[in-house]
C-alpha cells in the first residue's frame, strides 16, 4: 500500500496556520487528482485544497480545527483503485446522451429499464460554492430549488441569483418560524481576525474623522457624456470609483503623511500609492489592493478594480492581493449609507469613506439649486497626520471631483497651467 501524506500548503507570507472550514469529501471516499477536497480559512482569505493524487482518502482533521501550515490533514491511499460503479466523467456524459435509434422505437413496446441513473456524478454535484452557500442561507434557499450549472454540477452564485429571480413557492422559503429557537455558528478565522484588528485600531491609534461634501454633478455629467464611448473603447464601464481613486492619488502626492504609516518610532513614507478598495464578499469585508494606482489611467483603474472585486466575491482572492496597501477607500453608499466614520485599515494611517448620492438644495452664486451631493469622511491617525493635513487632503479631493479636469494636471488649476502661473 502506497500512502501519500497531504500537508497544508502555505497560503502566503506571514500566515502560519489555517482553519478547516469545510471538507468537500467524506472519510473513505475515492478522490481524483486535483479534485477540491476541502476549503480552508486563513485570516485573509478562503482557499480550496486540491487532492495531490488519486486514491482513497482518510481525514486527519475535523471541520473547525486550526492546523499549522505544513501539518498533515489527510492521507491518500494511491494504490487503491477506483470503486466499481464510479464511471469517469467522459463515460457519464456518453451514457447520459440519448441514442437516436431508441427514440424512434414504437411507443407500445416498453423500453428495457436501465436501472436508476446516478445523477450525482462527482463530489461537487449539488454542492454550493462558498458564495452560493452564504446567499442560499441568507435567503432560505434549498439545494433542490436551484439548477446547478457549475463545473461538475456545483451550485454557483449565479445559479442562486437565477433561482431567486425566477421565484419560488412561498411555502418552501424559510422565514420567521414563530419559535424561540437559537442557532450558533462558529466565527471563521477571517471574521475573528477582522474583529481583533478592529478592536486594536480603536485602542492603539489616535483616530479622528473629518467630513466634507462634494457636488457630484460634474462627474455625473462627464459619465453621461462619455460612458458609452468609454465602455466601447475600453471594454469596461466608467464608474465613480476610478474618479475617486485618481483624485485620492493626486491628493496623496500633495500630502504624503496621509499615505504613510508608523513602524515603531519611525514614520514610513511611500513613493507610490497602493489603494485598497473595500468590497463586500460572502466571507465579510475584504480589501483587495490596486498596486501603483498613481500611474494608472481611469480605464486601467476600472479594469483592475473589476478583476479584484470579482475574485473577492467568488472567494478566489489571494492573500498577496490584499496586503501592502497604503490607503483605503470604502463605499458605504452602495448600501444606502448617508454618513459614517470608517475605521482605519492598519497599518495604514487613513481611510476615505464614500456615501450615497442624494439631491439636496445648495446655495450656488446666491441662488438655491438642487444638486447631487455626497458626504465624504476621512478617518485618520492623529499620531502621524495633523488636522491641517487631513482637512487639506479632503478639500483637495473635493476640488478635483468637482473639477475633474484637474486630475489631468496633477491637482493644479488647468487655467493656471495654461498661463504659466
Amino acid at each position: 500500500m502506497s500512502v501519500l501524506e497531504m500537508k497544508v500548503p502555505s497560503p502566503g507570507e506571514s500566515i502560519s496556520e489555517v482553519e478547516i472550514a469545510q471538507w468537500l469529501v467524506s472519510d473513505g471516499d475515492y478522490v481524483e487528482k486535483d479534485q477540491a477536497i476541502a476549503e480552508v480559512d486563513s485570516d485573509k482569505a478562503t482557499l480550496e485544497l486540491p487532492a495531490e493524487e488519486s486514491g482513497i482518502i482518510t481525514l486527519k482533521a475535523e471541520e473547525g480545527d486550526v492546523v499549522a501550515v505544513g501539518q498533515v490533514v489527510c492521507l491518500i491511499d494511491t494504490s487503491a483503485e477506483a470503486p466499481a460503479g464510479a464511471p469517469k466523467k467522459e463515460e457519464v456524459k456518453e451514457e447520459a446522451a440519448p441514442a437516436p435509434a431508441k427514440e424512434k422505437a414504437p411507443a407500445a413496446t416498453p423500453a428495457p429499464n436501465p436501472g436508476p441513473v446516478n445523477e450525482k456524478t462527482s463530489y461537487a454535484s449539488g454542492t454550493p460554492s462558498v458564495a452560493a452557500a452564504k446567499m442560499m442561507n441568507e435567503n432560505g434557499v434549498q439545494a433542490n430549488q436551484v439548477k446547478a450549472t457549475g463545473k461538475d454540477g456545483r451550485i454557483t452564485k449565479q445559479d442562486v441569483l437565477a433561482a431567486l429571480s425566477g421565484g419560488f413557492d412561498a411555502s418552501n422559503v424559510q422565514g420567521w418560524g414563530g419559535t424561540r429557537d437559537q442557532k450558533r455558528e462558529r466565527m471563521s478565522m477571517l471574521r475573528r481576525k477582522v474583529a481583533e484588528r478592529l478592536v486594536a485600531v480603536k485602542s492603539e491609534t489616535a483616530m479622528l474623522t473629518t467630513f466634507n461634501e462634494v457636488d457630484m454633478q460634474p462627474i455625473m455629467d462627464l459619465r453621461s457624456k462619455y460612458k458609452d464611448q468609454f465602455a466601447k473603447h475600453h471594454e469596461v464601464n466608467l464608474g465613480f470609483m476610478s474618479f475617486f481613486t485618481k483624485a485620492v492619488t493626486e491628493a496623496l502626492n500633495l500630502y504624503p503623511a496621509v499615505n504613510a504609516q508608523i513602524e515603531g518610532n519611525e514614520m514610513v513614507f511611500h513613493d507610490y500609492a497602493d489603494i485598497g478598495i473595500a468590497v463586500s464578499s460572502p466571507k465579510g469585508l475584504m480589501v483587495p489592493v490596486v498596486r501603483n494606482a498613481e500611474q494608472m489611467s481611469l480605464a486601467e483603474i476600472e479594469k483592475e478594480i473589476k478583476r479584484l472585486a470579482i475574485k473577492a466575491r467568488d472567494g478566489k482572492i489571494t492573500p498577496d492581493e490584499m496586503t501592502g496597501g497604503t490607503f483605503t477607500i470604502t463605499n458605504g453608499g452602495v448600501f444606502g449609507s448617508m454618513m459614517s466614520t470608517p475605521i482605519i485599515n492598519p497599518p495604514q494611517s487613513a481611510i476615505l469613506g464614500m456615501h450615497n448620492i442624494v439631491e439636496r438644495p445648495v446655495a450656488i452664486n446666491g441662488e438655491v439649486k438642487i444638486r447631487p451631493i455626497m458626504y465624504l469622511a476621512l478617518s485618520y491617525d492623529h499620531r502621524i497626520i495633523d488636522g491641517k493635513e487631513s482637512v487639506s487632503f479632503l478639500v483637495k479631493v473635493k476640488e478635483m471631483l468637482e473639477n475633474p479636469e484637474r486630475m489631468l494636471f496633477g491637482a493644479k488649476d488647468p487655467h493656471a497651467v495654461l498661463l504659466g502661473l
